[in-house]
């Protein structure tokens, strides 16, 4: 058991080669063909020297890469997300030891960020030099410089920049770290888009999640805590919905998930492991830090697929003319989907107690959820109140891979881990929401003013 007394940005679109474009024989263009490749070593030639150098902040070894008695080190995968920064914010409260991976990539950005850890000695470590794209569309950057403002102690926090998906980075972490748990948050995560774009979820999802898991079982660390989801059950038959509820997932989203699940559950039933691993299935999640500290900032193009508080809180501030209820004639009360609405902080409650009771040897599944079904035409209207505007409502036909009906039965939870959800008034979770909401109205800010 842990210590329990630590209280893509848009692809260019494909250019068209025309003959005289590709007309080499111009003797015009050589000397600019010749100034790009000139460049292109000098900055190489710079950037080898500056890599080779020793960072100014890792001159004596790093307490992250010690393990110390009476610290917890967490490994939050995720952490520039939703829910994963505000996991790290709770960890950090807690006084654990936090190492966030946010998948930022690119060879100026390595550069750039060299040289001000160098001058700076900025809590960074550059791992992935292979990355051809910015990959943190899921999550942002002003997320990291708020837990970076309110927790700037060294030994505390500090930001790794990789690619789950690339083993050589992730075995570098954690060679180069002392881990004692890792909360794996980092996925993408919309039902939708997962029906568009299926090999993309069962990549990051699944795939992911094994290269976590190979490296932690390679570098021994020996706890963890994974995010799942309640789209593994898909629609059951019958409701609420226990652990022992059949696994039969509708969509790539709740697919990916299981398979992941599945991945986990077969390493810790094989002799080689003696792992603590415990599964959270969560359901609807809303709110924001009751601190105002963080909220939910999705990136614009991700909105359409993204949750409905953010749609009510984007139609509220008129960044989009409505809402776009998709689906009104579902076997429900009133023809709209029900959902289990999840307060953010409780949620992050449950991984802390999961964190804190997780054994070795053994593995723990929880349903995370109030228990309470509320149709999305009842949301809707909460969010009308908790706003005071009377947003305009537009409704359409379902969206493919979802389901007419899920809620939780929390009994194990509240049983096993003594987590109960606090935070259940669904207008009061969207009123502390929607005040971030109205102080954020570009989310975190531009990204220009996000780079560390």
């Amino acid at each position: 058991m842990l210590p329990t007394n630590r209280s893509r940005p848009q692809q260019r679109p494909p250019r068209s080669w025309s003959f005289s474009e590709m007309d080499f024989s111009d003797p015009k263009r050589k000397p600019r063909y010749l100034s790009k490749i000139v460049m292109v070593a000098l900055l190489t030639a710079m950037c080898v020297v500056m890599l080779t150098q020793p960072p100014c902040h890792r001159r004596t070894p790093s307490v992250f890469s010690i393990h110390e008695n009476g610290v917890t080190h967490v490994l939050v995968t995720g952490g520039a997300g939703y829910i994963g920064s505000h996991a790290a914010l709770r960890l950090l409260k807690d006084s654990f030891r936090v190492t966030i991976v946010v998948i930022l990539c690119g060879f100026m950005l390595l550069f750039c960020a060299q040289i001000l850890c160098c001058c700076n000695a900025v809590y960074i470590m550059l791992v992935h030099l292979g990355c051809l794209q910015d990959n943190l569309s899921r999550g942002n950057m002003g997320a990291i410089k708020v837990l970076q403002s309110l927790f700037p102690e060294p030994g505390r926090l500090q930001f790794i920049y990789a690619d789950l998906g690339d083993p050589k980075a992730v075995n570098r972490i954690f060679a180069g770290n002392s881990f004692d748990a890792v909360m794996h948050f980092a996925a993408v995560a919309y039902v939708g888009e997962s029906t568009l774009e299926p090999l993309r979820y069962y990549h990051n999802i699944t795939s992911n999640t094994l290269v976590v898991l190979e490296a932690m079982a390679a570098h021994n660390v020996k706890t963890l805590i994974y995010s799942s989801t309640c789209a593994t059950y898909g629609e059951p038959e019958k409701m609420p919905i226990t652990e022992e509820t059949p696994q039969f997932p509708i969509n790539p989203y709740g697919k990916a998930k299981k398979m992941a699940e599945d991945i986990i559950l077969d390493f810790t039933k094989s002799k080689k492991s003696d792992m603590a691993v415990m599964i959270l299935r969560y359901f609807n999640v809303i709110g924001s830090d009751p601190e105002g500290k963080l909220g939910e900032a999705p990136r614009p193009e991700l909105r359409e697929h993204g949750r409905i508080s953010g749609a009510c809180f984007d139609a509220a501030l008129g960044i989009i003319p409505g809402l776009k209820v998709k689906g009104t004639d579902y076997e429900t009360p009133d023809g709209t989907c029900v959902r289990d609405y999840i307060d953010v902080t409780d949620l992050v409650d449950a991984h802390v107690k999961a964190l804190n009771k997780a054994e070795k040897g053994k593995v723990g599944i929880y349903n995370v959820g109030t228990g309470k079904g509320r149709s999305v035409k009842e949301f809707v209207e909460a969010c009308k109140r908790a706003t005071g505007i009377d947003i305009k409502v537009d409704y359409f036909p379902r969206r493919p891979g979802d389901y007419a009906e899920v809620y939780s039965d929390p009994a194990r939870i509240n049983g096993e881990l003594n987590w109960t959800a606090q935070h259940t008034d669904l207008l009061e979770s969207l009123r502390v929401a929607w005040t971030w909401q109205k102080k954020h109205r570009s989310g975190y800010g531009p990204p220009q003013a996000m780079i560390l």
